[in-house]
């Protein structure tokens, strides 16, 4: 039998055809030959996000992103269509979570299963949409007070540069010039003076030598008079001292109170007035032997010798 090339044409045409809306849709996402279901998601912008874009679950590829429409309700949000191709079941209050792929990257949805004993979900249905926050958003959310912040202190440093030009005029600048020259002076002549030291430290450094070791033998000798103290029994060394100390406060007790010899000549008026009469008599006498030695040479002779007129006088 002898196909007519009409026919030839009318089935390559009907061939490409099918071809072309089998090619078209798989490009959308949708497989006509595979029994996948379809569910739907609503977000107020999904910008980044295409169709073809991937579907996950756990981080697995499931599926893809269908289309995207308006809603058709007069708003501006938008109902996301999603293609799965795997079997795996999750419940009806699962969420579609938006997410960014990358820094330079789309974004795509996953799919939060949600096992919470309810009914599954069936193509056709409809998942709670959600937003997670991409790296881009939490950059922005964490470099605005940032920002914010770097444009106050610009401010205040800009401020401060202004009040710091008004206070160094030009009679301060050159003072402060003058300064920095001569700290550059200090700092030079402390280098010579460091570098003078240090001359003078190897030209003594035997007698600085003997003189550390003299240290050493003082330090080891003192330790030796602490060891010697130690082992000494101050202790009763102490309590002897303390019974001295009682010993003489007794004494000094009765000598205010008049008791003994010196208590009575610290106390007692009356051997005062004595003592004091026996040494002017006592003066008297010195006095007179000072002025007649004569009468006192002549002590072992019997006879009386008067006062002359001149010597009463």
């Amino acid at each position: 039998m002898k196909i007519s090339k009409e026919v030839k044409t009318a089935v390559l045409v009907l061939s490409g055809i099918v071809l072309l809306i089998f090619g078209y849709n798989y490009l959308k996402g949708q497989n006509l030959l595979d029994s996948s279901r379809i569910f739907y998601t609503e977000y107020a912008n999904v910008e980044g996000l295409t169709p073809s874009m991937p579907v996950t679950i756990s981080g697995k590829v499931v599926g893809k992103v269908s289309k995207i429409t308006f809603k058709d309700d007069g708003s501006a949000n938008l109902i996301v269509e999603l293609l799965v191709d795997s079997d795996f079941q999750f419940s009806k209050n699962s969420k579609a979570e938006l997410y960014e792929t990358g820094l330079i990257g789309g974004k795509a949805v996953a799919i939060v299963p949600a096992f919470d004993n309810a009914a599954n979900a069936e193509s056709g249905d409809t998942l709670a949409g959600s937003v997670q926050a991409g790296l881009s958003e939490l950059v922005n959310q964490k470099l605005t007070p940032l920002q914010e912040k770097i444009e106050a202190v610009l401010g205040n440093t800009e401020q401060s540069l202004t009040n710091i030009n008004e206070v160094f005029d030009d009679k301060t600048k050159v003072n402060l010039r003058n300064s920095i020259a001569d700290l550059s002076v200090i700092i030079s002549n402390f280098k010579d003076t460091s570098k003078s030291i240090d001359a003078l430290v190897i030209t003594n450094k035997d007698k600085l030598n003997s003189t550390l070791e003299n240290v050493d033998n003082i330090s080891l000798n003192f330790s030796k008079v602490s060891d010697s103290l130690v082992n000494t029994n101050i202790g009763q060394t102490i309590r002897n001292l303390e019974s001295t100390l009682n010993n003489f406060n007794t004494i000094l007790a009765n000598m205010e109170s008049g008791k003994g010899s010196m208590g009575k000549l610290l106390k007692d008026d009356a051997l005062y007035n004595n003592l004091e009469g026996a040494t002017g008599e006592l003066e008297e006498l010195l006095r007179d032997i000072k002025l007649h030695p004569k009468r006192y040479f002549r002590i072992l002779s019997k006879k009386e010798i008067p006062y002359s007129e001149e010597e009463n006088n």
